[in-house]
Order: structure tokens, then C-alpha cells, then sequence
């Protein structure tokens, strides 16, 4: 399908060319602004324009949306395909229950943080209190007021109260530990759920400038996937001319020099345009140049930058345009 439609736009414009070139010779060679006069110079050639090949991104599926065929003018933003996404949008349900588990298992560590830290307050009370008991008991052992064993067991439980503190101490620290845990596990689940949600949103193909649509390369069912084709689109907001200047002309043309360009589909309507490009180096040089004669007959290619604001211009379309030149310098 690709190919026969490139085969039939390649006649179409071979057919242009050669009605183009069949009314030039009928009005003897002259175009929309006829001879060049004193002081000025005509270039022909062909409108050309900014071309986005447009294909999904990272997703295959089959094409379910196709609202738009060629020709058809679009904004920026438009949607102009979308594709069975019914996989994707599972696989972000799956992720935003990841991320609600991993919520969850924070708020849990979280909680045996609060309790051990809890646990501790109450153990450093108790082993302070216990601290007290054993240093009362050694003093009424001092004055034979209480027996040995009762000193002892007052050490004990001392002992005892401390060794508690140390453990719910350690268990802070591993709850601690496990937020941390819980809290890349969390990270991690989210950043899952937002590159699955940047595929999904690869499932919809939208014009990324207005412009209109050259070439539709799919069909609806069709399979997509990355680089795909699915349309041409042309930004004729941004149209120039491409024409070539004789050698003995270049140094008469500026860059920025505002040009009037026409079109034989429109008779005396002019465009305004400038010079945006001049390229450094000869064009159609058969062979190395070794006289005067030869050289004199090598172009430079040009580029003419042309306000387009009704979309009247299009690709291929044959215009010329009238340079007025300049005293020769920098």
C-alpha cells in the first residue's frame, strides 16, 4: 500500500513537472514575473516544507483509532491514532497495587518504629528505677540492714531492666532499618507505575506542531510498533523555497534580503520571504572545474524562508522568486 502510493505521488509529481515545464515554453520561458529586469535576478524552484515521520514509541498493539486521512489540516496536540492499550493500562493497575502494598508495609514498620521507641521510654524508667533499688540494697548490706541476697537480687534486676533497654533498642534500630527498606521498596514501585504510565501514554500518537497530514501509512487493525509509519505530517506554517543562483550572482545576495516569491497557481499574488541560507559549496558540477567558462556556470543552492499563514504553499508546488541584487561586498 506504502508503495503504491509513493509510485502514484512520484507520477503526479512527474506529470506537474512536465505541464510545468510545457507552459514555461509556451510563454517562452517566463514565469510569474516574467523578464528579469535590471538590477535583479529570478530563481525557480520548488516549495518545500518541514516533514515528521510519525510512529508510536516503545508499544506494539494493534491500531483501534485512525480519525484522520491525507489532507486533512490538524492542530498540535491532535490525536491522530490510538492503539489497543487494554494490556497497558493492567500492567499500571498492577503497579498502583504494588505501590498501595509498599505504602502499606511502611505505615507497618513505621508502627513498630513508634512502639519500640515506646518500649524503650518505659525500659529506661524501669532500669533507672532498678539502678536506685540495687544502690539502696548495697547500702543497708553496708549497715548489715538487709542480707547479701537481697543485695543480689536487686543487682539482678538491674541487670536484668538493662539488658531489656539494650534489646528494645536494637529492635528501633531494625525497625528503623526496615522504613528504610520499606521506603526504597516504595520508590521503586512508583517510578515502575510512572514509566508505565509515560507507555501508556505512548498508546495515543498526537501531532506534535499543526500542519497537515501528506501521507497515511496504516490502516485500522493494523499492528504498530516502534518506527512503524503511521503519517506524514507537513508543517506548512514553515515553507521555503529551494532554488539554485548563478556563480556570477552570489556575492550580489545577502543573507536576511527580503525576497517577493510567486506561484503560477496563484497569477499575481506575491508571497513575501528572506534569505535564509546560502550554501558554501557548488551544485551540478559535472567535472573539475578548469576554466573561467566552466566555472562561471556552477549555482549555489538557496533557501527562501516564506510566510505561509493561509496554508496556500505546498510541498512541490513550482514558484520562483525575484532577488533584487546588491553591490557586491560583504
Amino acid at each position: 500500500m506504502t508503495l503504491r502510493r509513493a509510485l502514484t505521488a512520484l507520477a503526479v509529481l512527474l506529470v506537474a513537472a512536465g505541464l510545468y515545464a510545457a507552459w514555461r515554453l509556451d510563454t517562452g520561458g517566463q514565469g510569474p514575473f516574467g523578464a528579469a529586469a535590471p538590477g535583479q535576478v529570478i530563481v525557480s524552484g520548488n516549495i518545500e516544507a518541514h516533514e515528521s515521520v510519525l510512529s508510536f514509541t516503545n508499544v506494539q498493539a494493534p491500531i483501534v483509532a485512525l480519525p484522520f486521512d491525507e489532507g486533512a489540516e490538524v492542530r498540535a496536540g491532535t490525536v491522530l491514532a490510538r492503539l489497543d492499550d487494554r494490556i497497558y493500562r493492567q500492567q499500571v493497575e498492577i503497579d498502583r497495587a504494588n505501590v498501595q502494598v509498599a505504602e502499606a508495609q511502611v505505615a507497618v514498620n513505621q508502627s513498630s518504629l513508634a512502639a519500640a521507641q515506646h518500649n524503650i521510654a518505659s525500659d529506661q524508667a524501669d532500669l533507672a528505677e532498678k539502678q536506685r533499688d540495687a544502690a539502696r540494697a548495697q547500702q543497708l548490706l553496708a549497715a548489715k540492714a538487709v542480707s547479701v541476697q537481697t543485695r543480689d537480687l536487686a543487682v539482678t534486676a538491674a541487670k536484668q531492666s538493662a539488658a531489656t533497654l539494650a534489646h528494645d533498642e536494637a529492635v528501633a534500630q531494625q525497625a528503623a532499618a526496615n522504613i528504610g527498606l520499606a521506603q526504597a521498596d516504595l520508590a521503586a514501585a512508583q517510578a515502575r507505575q510512572h514509566l508505565d504510565d509515560i507507555t501508556l501514554g505512548y498508546t495515543t500518537l498526537t501531532a506534535p506542531f499543526a500542519g497537515v497530514i501528506a501521507v497515511r501509512e496504516a490502516e485500522l487493525g493494523e499492528l504498530a510498533g516502534p518506527g512503524v509509519a503511521i503519517f506524514t505530517l507537513d508543517d506548512l506554517d514553515h515553507v521555503w523555497l529551494r532554488a539554485y543562483v548563478n556563480e556570477p550572482d552570489l556575492g550580489k545576495i545577502r543573507l536576511g534580503e527580503a525576497v517577493d516569491v510567486a506561484t503560477d497557481t496563484y497569477p499575481g499574488k506575491i508571497y513575501h520571504g528572506h534569505i535564509s541560507f546560502i550554501s558554501p559549496q557548488a551544485e551540478f558540477t559535472p567535472k573539475t572545474v578548469q576554466t573561467y567558462a566552466e566555472r562561471i556556470t556552477l549555482v549555489y543552492r538557496v533557501r527562501i524562508d516564506i510566510d505561509n499563514p493561509t496554508h496556500e504553499l505546498l510541498p512541490g508546488m513550482p514558484a520562483d522568486a525575484r532577488i533584487a541584487l546588491l553591490p557586491p561586498g560583504p
